[in-house]
């Protein structure tokens, strides 16, 4: 089956890169020029997704307004001969049908995931982390969206991170079926000890789902955090059915996190023709004097 929607959980606070969200979203950081949001749309766009729903919550109505069509400032733009810039924005609102609905109680991804049941309906969808920004040749939802069509299970979009840096996100059970692709039968959420680690693999940013998720969400216990993670659903689906799991070939950056921010900028600024080539000489002088 052919997956054409997809869900952007975009409703938590962003705690880790105070103070800068204290007023603005996340989601709306920007990287370079573009918001982190807009770099995630357009990935799922990419790999064929034409329905998006962003779930969001008070205080997030900037990102609804990114996504809207702004009239004036194209007219604005377009009178003052800026090509370039009107360019960049006006087909913006076209990029997909995006639909918003918010969380209104922040009781974690699952619980978030969970709102979408209507959206869905009975397709198998795409979710795509509003947190994780990632960047390659092919886009990672592509590449989660092939590995469905080609075994018809769950997909998890994972990477290998520190064992410092598991214990902030999951562990899988995988085993190798060829590849960058494995098989999940088992995972667990936030490990603390090396006993409760399957490896170092760990799910970032891209999951394809299939709706039977929902009834399993609906029976979830608040896990780690005392949220409802949808790792817990996921795991019950791995036990019961098996997950298939993809290493995805590009570079994922964690908007939520600081670093992760100035990692993104740099790496899209050394390759953006309009800040490449003074960034380089900028981190060629700033080398010299480290």
């Amino acid at each position: 089956m052919k997956i054409t929607k997809a869900v952007i959980p975009a409703a938590g606070l962003g705690t880790r890169v105070l103070p800068a969200t204290k007023a603005m979203p996340k989601e709306m950081l920007p990287i370079v020029d573009k918001p982190a949001i807009q770099y995630i749309v357009e990935e799922a766009v990419s790999a064929g997704i034409t329905d998006i729903l962003i779930i969001t919550n008070r205080g997030k109505g900037v990102i609804e307004d990114h996504f809207d069509r702004s009239q004036e400032l194209e007219e604005t733009l377009e009178k003052a001969n800026k090509t370039l810039q009107l360019d960049s924005i006006k087909d913006i609102h076209k990029l997909a049908n995006i639909q918003f609905i918010r969380q209104i109680e922040t009781k974690g991804l699952g619980h978030a995931v969970s709102k979408a049941r209507t959206f869905v309906g009975d397709d198998p969808f795409l979710v795509l982390y509003g947190d994780d920004v990632i960047l390659g040749d092919i886009p990672a939802s592509k590449e989660l969206i092939d590995a469905y069509g080609t075994f018809g299970k769950g997909v998890i979009g994972i990477k290998p991170v520190s064992e410092e840096a598991i214990k902030k996100y999951s562990s899988m059970k995988i085993e190798k079926i060829k590849d960058n692709i494995y098989k999940c039968t088992d995972m667990v959420e936030k490990p603390q000890t090396k006993e409760e680690m399957f490896s170092l693999y760990s799910i970032l940013g891209r999951v394809v789902l299939p709706p039977e998720i929902f009834d399993i969400l609906d029976h979830t216990a608040p896990g780690a955090g005392g949220e409802i993670q949808l790792t817990d659903a996921m795991k019950e689906l791995a036990q019961n059915v098996g997950m298939t799991a993809v290493e995805f070939s590009g570079t994922r950056y964690d908007m939520g996190n600081k670093l992760g921010i100035l990692q993104a900028n740099i790496d899209v600024g050394l390759t953006h023709p309009e800040t490449a080539d003074g960034l380089k000489e900028y981190i060629k002088e700033l080398a010299a004097k480290l």
